[in-house]
């Protein structure tokens, strides 16, 4: 308020409007400018962590080979409870499937069906 009461006595009412809001855009720009550099800040310290991510990442993935290339079996190491697979004996084999006798050839004449018999004639 000490501020507003001189700068009214020193600038006038006639050039406050205009004095304020130059005052106003200025300190817009400085947040701007502000928010800008805090932006990139907050950017560098993320790809810094990111790069810290991954060292550690690939140290795991190192570390993550080396477990996965050790061979108990090759190494000496923990035969007595990795007992060799006991080999199964084959089935017997099965005979080969026989070939149905072939059909009759068909013959040049067609049969005909047998003649119906009378309702009243027995067989």
């Amino acid at each position: 308020m000490i501020i507003g009461a001189v700068a009214l006595i020193v600038v006038g009412p006639k050039d406050l409007p205009i004095l304020m809001r130059r005052v106003g855009q200025f300190v817009g720009r400085m947040r701007a400018m502000a928010a800008e550099f805090r932006a990139s800040f907050d950017e560098l310290a993320r790809q810094s962590e990111l790069e810290d991510l991954r060292k550690e990442v690939d140290a795991l993935r190192s570390e993550h080979r080396h477990v996965m290339d050790f061979n108990p079996m090759s190494s000496g190491l923990g035969q007595e409870s990795f007992p060799p697979p006991r080999a199964e004996p084959d089935p017997a084999p099965q005979a080969a499937p026989t070939l149905a006798e072939p059909a009759a050839p068909a013959t040049a004449e067609p049969q005909s069906a047998p003649a119906a018999k009378p309702a009243g004639e027995a067989t």
